[in-house]
């Protein structure tokens, strides 16, 4: 490295420093007390720590104070509590008890602490031979206390079956725990794992912890066959008691041809999954001590599936209870209304999963749920027909939204606890074209309301409900996430509306003062591009302008600019603040982010149009957007860039060939670049027959393509356009990527040096598909910035730095 290279990297190193010091608010909780006008919340702060290669967690609390003229005050504690070693943290109902848990590692036994008040209760200590590591992503995640808080539903991974045990005789029959100097232990049969991110993690179980004896039980009745999550606690029965538990279960038998086959899951709506019932393990059974012979007690020892009639169904939340919490002699008595809380209500991605799209508009469902359920009692599901009050039509799926209309549901997650105080009306948050909206849904009617800012291009994100309150955050790809609370007033023409009140004395803003000051000069806004030459054969949602998200500096039209593309391609980059971003625009590059059709949040038919057109239909609207800034006078033609990951990698690398002579430079991390390769070693073969094939690819997909197929993969891959790139070609891969294997990026790239191109490969070893290591995501955009400024000439008094 030259003395200028290394004063480049220096200057840019600390300047992404900035971004990435800054904390983000992972979740939180509200508590109500015994003062309707106070509350109290707790927020889960994250914080990258580079050296140490991973992220510091935090406990925040704040008080908020609320009078009759709708003042508020939050008091925040002084300092965060740093939480080293922590997995998950999960209060209780009431607030009054925190579970805590810390996963083992290589081994070593799972922690479950209960911290009441002021100090920790009790800690439990479970062996592997238990189970394995608590599972606390978003998808699998399932932490749920029982309304008493005597009893903690979780969801685990299974501990393994054992493996043959061998020393210097052979084979142990009576084989060995422990391994010793004198044995080892075999490999035994593989098994198969759920995919990206989830390397090593095959059988996500059901267990339930008794707190008062600190012992752990696994769910019974459930097959091996099915993985589980999302567990909750069913509402208690008319005596009191709550014994069943409701989950979501996945069948290992989604291969082709109904074969056994954990297709990759992450990202992947469209995978069939149900919501089933089970019995409390600690809730003593009629069965255990029944007669062998007798069959009709039966249905209560093994798992039921509660929504055989649809293909998805996700996200279960139960109506809330009215539970109260009186302390008396210093311990918590939990007062509840079993009356309350009989309404099932949960997702469903049957678009997804008929159509094979890996994820497409969602619908919602309810199930009136009985005070004295039994096992064998069927149960009747309801859709949840949702109109906005502006529209008179009530569908369950919109197909082609008219200008400025509610465009369907699209839910990446939903609160443990979405209520407001009515408990009919819950709190969602959506993707709404290229921005995220809050919405509130009346379940027994349908009526949905838009509660955050119709008029505003930020996006917002619901972070917890306060009564009848929402706590939330907001941000632009130029301003931070600001903490917001929300409540109703009341016009003179009798109807509500939702004000939002920004958070005074947020700490968690003042360490965003610097990178505030950094993107002070810039703007934002979101384009609507009109789609050139529509063909005949396209829906009449597949027509609609689709929309980019354009983060300019001053004097953009002078400034090089960076095409941005996201992945999936059913993902959705939307108006939310991201530190990448953020640090590439403080650069002094202007930000073209494209939503081309085929993303979600623009209905269900523009979604749909992609499958079977791209590299093609995609590319196109891709060039589209970049004319239509152009021509604008927005932007310098000259001064251009792309870059994007996964799907957007795919973008990226046909843009460079279809287009060659449109861009300067280029950046793309774990790309898609051959087709033909990558359905032979990716976690989600289907996926390249949805979106080369359409949806009738499904019916022909197969572990063994066809040699027909094979050619059209090929044909509608980057590579097949690599003899014409000029662009220099920057490829960030990971290691441990099993979405897009590097063997990819690697064949693309070695296919480009060959032929003479300029290609630089970066590889991360243990890095996954996103590369979301602290260190590896750090040194890959410090890469992509003095890449970027290399071939684009870019000087200091360019960069707005």
């Amino acid at each position: 490295m030259d003395a200028l290279a290394s004063e480049e990297y220096a200057s840019q190193s600390k300047l992404l420093q900035e971004f990435t010091n800054a904390p983000s608010i992972d979740g939180a909780w509200v508590f109500q007390t015994n003062n309707e006008d106070r509350s109290t919340a707790m927020y889960s702060i994250s914080q990258t720590n580079l050296l140490a290669n991973n992220k510091r967690k935090y406990i925040l609390f704040s008080h908020i104070m609320r009078n009759g003229t709708n003042l508020l005050d939050f008091k925040w504690s002084p300092f965060p509590i740093q939480m080293d070693g922590v997995s998950a943290v999960v209060p209780s109902p009431s607030g009054s008890k925190l579970l805590v848990v810390r996963n083992g590692e290589k081994g070593s036994p799972t922690k479950l602490e209960i911290v009441d008040q002021s100090h920790v209760e009790k800690e439990i200590h479970v062996a592997q031979s238990v189970h394995g590591a608590l599972y606390t992503d978003e998808w699998f995640h399932g932490i749920s206390w029982n309304q008493e808080e005597t009893l903690i539903a979780y969801i685990a991974e299974d501990s393994p079956e054992p493996k043959p045990v061998f020393d210097d005789t052979g084979y142990r029959k009576e084989g060995s725990s422990e391994k010793d100097c004198n044995n080892w232990k075999g490999q035994g049969d593989w098994e198969e794992d759920w995919g990206e991110t989830y390397s090593k993690k095959g059988r996500p179980s059901l267990f339930v912890l008794d707190i008062n004896s600190g012992e752990v039980r696994a769910a019974k009745g459930i097959s091996r066959s099915l993985s589980v999550g999302q567990v909750v606690w069913a509402p208690p029965s008319s005596c009191g008691r709550q014994k069943y538990l409701i989950f979501v279960g996945w069948l290992e038998h989604n291969g082709f041809q109904n074969t056994p086959r954990k297709l990759g899951i992450k990202y992947c709506s469209n995978r069939p999954c149900s919501l089933y019932s089970t019995l409390c393990p600690f809730e003593e059974s009629d069965v255990d001590n029944a007669p062998a012979s007798d069959s009709k007690l039966e249905p209560a020892s093994v798992a039921i599936n509660l929504t055989p009639s649809i293909s998805s169904a996700f996200f279960p939340r139960f109506r809330t209870l009215n539970h109260a919490r009186k302390i008396l002699h210093g311990k918590s008595l939990i007062i509840f209304n079993s009356k309350d809380g009989k309404l099932l209500v949960f997702l469903s991605a049957n678009r997804a999963v008929d159509s094979g799209a890996h994820n497409a508009t969602d619908s919602l469902h309810k199930i009136n749920w009985p005070s004295d359920w039994k096992m064998d009692q069927y149960l009747e599901i309801t859709d949840v027909s949702i109109y906005l009050t502006s529209e008179l039509c009530q569908i369950p799926i919109v197909m082609c939204p008219q200008d400025g209309c509610f465009p369907g549901l699209y839910c990446s997650s939903m609160l443990s606890n979405p209520w407001l105080s009515d408990r009919c009306t819950m709190i969602l948050t959506s993707a709404w074209r290229s921005t995220e909206v809050i919405l509130s849904i009346d379940v027994l009617s349908g009526k949905a309301t838009r509660i955050s800012p119709e008029n505003s291009e930020y996006s917002w994100s619901a972070l917890a409900v306060d009564g009848h309150n929402v706590l939330a955050v907001s941000s632009s790809p130029i301003d931070p996430p600001q903490i917001k609370y929300g409540h109703q007033v009341s016009l003179k023409d009798q109807t509500c509306t939702w004000v939002w009140d920004e958070v005074n004395n947020n700490p968690l803003m003042a360490a965003n003062n610097k990178v505030k000051a950094l993107l002070s000069h810039h703007q934002f806004s979101i384009l609507k591009i009109p789609v050139t030459n529509p063909s005949d054969d396209l829906s009449d949602g597949g027509k609609l302008p689709f929309e980019a998200i354009f983060v300019s500096c001053k004097d953009s039209s002078h400034k090089p600019t960076i095409l941005v593309l996201h992945g999936g391609p059913h993902s959705v980059s939307v108006s939310s603040y991201s530190k990448t971003s953020a640090f590439l625009a403080s650069l002094g590059f202007n930000l073209l982010i494209v939503n081309y059709r085929g993303t979600p949040g623009f209905g269900e038919e523009a979604l749909q149009s992609l499958s079977g057109k791209v590299g093609s239909q995609d590319v196109q609207d891709c060039l589209t957007a970049l004319d239509y800034v152009i021509e604008g006078g927005l932007i310098d033609a000259s001064k251009v860039a792309v870059i994007g990951i996964s799907h957007g990698g795919f973008l990226t690398t046909h843009l460079i060939g279809q287009a060659p002579d449109r861009f300067m430079v280029a950046a793309a991390r774990n790309p898609v670049c051959n087709l033909s390769l990558m359905i032979g070693t990716t976690d989600i073969p289907d996926w390249c027959y949805a979106v080369a094939c359409g949806s009738e690819g499904r019916q022909h997909a197969s572990e063994s393509p066809s040699p027909d197929h094979l050619r059209l993969f090929y044909q509608k891959s980057p590579i097949a356009h690599i003899s014409k790139v000029k662009a220099p070609l920057l490829m960030l891969l990971g290691g441990a990527d099993l979405r897009v294997p590097i063997s990819n990026g690697l064949q693309y790239a070695r296919a480009l040096r060959e032929r003479g191109g300029e290609i630089r490969i970066m590889m991360f070893p243990d890095d996954i598909h996103e590369i979301n290591i602290p260190q590896s995501d750090f040194e890959s955009f410090l890469n992509i910035g003095v890449w970027f400024k290399k071939h684009l000439s870019i000087s200091a008094s360019d960069a707005s730095a």
